[in-house]
Protein backbone atom coordinates (compact mmCIF):
# COMPACT_ATOMS: atom_id res chain seq x y z
CA UNK A 1 0.00 0.00 0.00
CA UNK A 2 1.25 3.45 -0.87
CA UNK A 3 2.10 5.66 2.10
CA UNK A 4 3.38 8.95 0.74
CA UNK A 5 1.13 11.55 -0.80
CA UNK A 6 2.85 11.33 -4.19
CA UNK A 7 2.67 7.54 -4.22
CA UNK A 8 -1.08 7.68 -3.53
CA UNK A 9 -1.51 10.19 -6.35
CA UNK A 10 0.48 7.97 -8.72
CA UNK A 11 -1.82 5.04 -7.86
CA UNK A 12 -4.88 7.17 -8.68
CA UNK A 13 -3.33 8.30 -11.96
CA UNK A 14 -2.42 4.75 -12.93
CA UNK A 15 -6.01 3.62 -12.42
CA UNK A 16 -7.28 6.44 -14.65
CA UNK A 17 -4.68 5.84 -17.34
CA UNK A 18 -5.26 2.09 -17.34
CA UNK A 19 -9.02 2.62 -17.73
CA UNK A 20 -8.50 5.11 -20.56
CA UNK A 21 -6.05 2.80 -22.35
CA UNK A 22 -8.44 -0.15 -22.05
CA UNK A 23 -11.24 2.01 -23.50
CA UNK A 24 -9.06 3.02 -26.45
CA UNK A 25 -8.06 -0.58 -27.12
CA UNK A 26 -11.66 -1.83 -26.96
CA UNK A 27 -12.80 1.02 -29.23
CA UNK A 28 -10.15 0.09 -31.78
CA UNK A 29 -11.08 -3.60 -31.70
CA UNK A 30 -14.78 -2.82 -32.08
CA UNK A 31 -14.03 -0.59 -35.08
CA UNK A 32 -11.98 -3.36 -36.69
CA UNK A 33 -14.79 -5.87 -36.11
CA UNK A 34 -17.27 -3.46 -37.66
CA UNK A 35 -15.01 -3.02 -40.69
CA UNK A 36 -14.57 -6.79 -41.11
CA UNK A 37 -18.34 -7.16 -41.01
CA UNK A 38 -18.76 -4.39 -43.59
CA UNK A 39 -16.15 -6.03 -45.84
CA UNK A 40 -17.96 -9.36 -45.60
CA UNK A 41 -21.54 -8.14 -45.97
CA UNK A 42 -21.45 -4.55 -47.29
CA UNK A 43 -20.49 -2.83 -50.49
CA UNK A 44 -16.84 -2.05 -51.25
CA UNK A 45 -17.63 1.68 -51.27
CA UNK A 46 -19.08 1.58 -47.74
CA UNK A 47 -16.16 -0.53 -46.55
CA UNK A 48 -13.69 1.90 -48.13
CA UNK A 49 -15.18 4.85 -46.25
CA UNK A 50 -15.14 2.90 -43.00
CA UNK A 51 -11.54 1.83 -43.64
CA UNK A 52 -10.44 5.48 -43.55
CA UNK A 53 -12.08 5.98 -40.17
CA UNK A 54 -10.67 2.74 -38.76
CA UNK A 55 -7.18 3.66 -40.00
CA UNK A 56 -7.35 6.92 -38.07
CA UNK A 57 -8.49 5.08 -34.95
CA UNK A 58 -5.62 2.58 -35.27
CA UNK A 59 -3.08 5.37 -35.82
CA UNK A 60 -4.39 7.30 -32.82
CA UNK A 61 -4.15 4.19 -30.66
CA UNK A 62 -0.54 3.69 -31.75
CA UNK A 63 0.36 7.35 -31.22
CA UNK A 64 -0.87 7.09 -27.64
CA UNK A 65 1.46 4.15 -27.08
CA UNK A 66 -1.28 1.61 -26.49
CA UNK A 67 -0.15 -0.54 -29.39
CA UNK A 68 3.21 -0.52 -31.16
CA UNK A 69 3.48 1.42 -34.41
CA UNK A 70 4.46 -1.75 -36.27
CA UNK A 71 1.37 -3.52 -34.97
CA UNK A 72 -0.75 -0.61 -36.19
CA UNK A 73 0.88 -0.80 -39.60
CA UNK A 74 0.35 -4.56 -39.77
CA UNK A 75 -3.32 -4.28 -38.82
CA UNK A 76 -3.97 -1.59 -41.42
CA UNK A 77 -2.12 -3.56 -44.07
CA UNK A 78 -4.16 -6.70 -43.44
CA UNK A 79 -7.42 -4.77 -43.47
CA UNK A 80 -6.44 -3.06 -46.72
CA UNK A 81 -5.61 -6.44 -48.29
CA UNK A 82 -9.02 -7.81 -47.28
CA UNK A 83 -10.72 -4.72 -48.68
CA UNK A 84 -8.80 -4.99 -51.94
CA UNK A 85 -9.67 -8.68 -52.31
CA UNK A 86 -13.34 -7.88 -51.71
CA UNK A 87 -13.23 -5.06 -54.28
CA UNK A 88 -11.70 -7.36 -56.89
CA UNK A 89 -14.29 -10.07 -56.24
CA UNK A 90 -17.18 -7.62 -56.58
Amino acid sequence: MAHSRTAKKRVRQNVQHRARNRWRLVTMREAIKELNDKIAHGTPAEAGELFKKVSRIIDRTASNGIIHKNQASRRKSRLAARLKAKSKAA
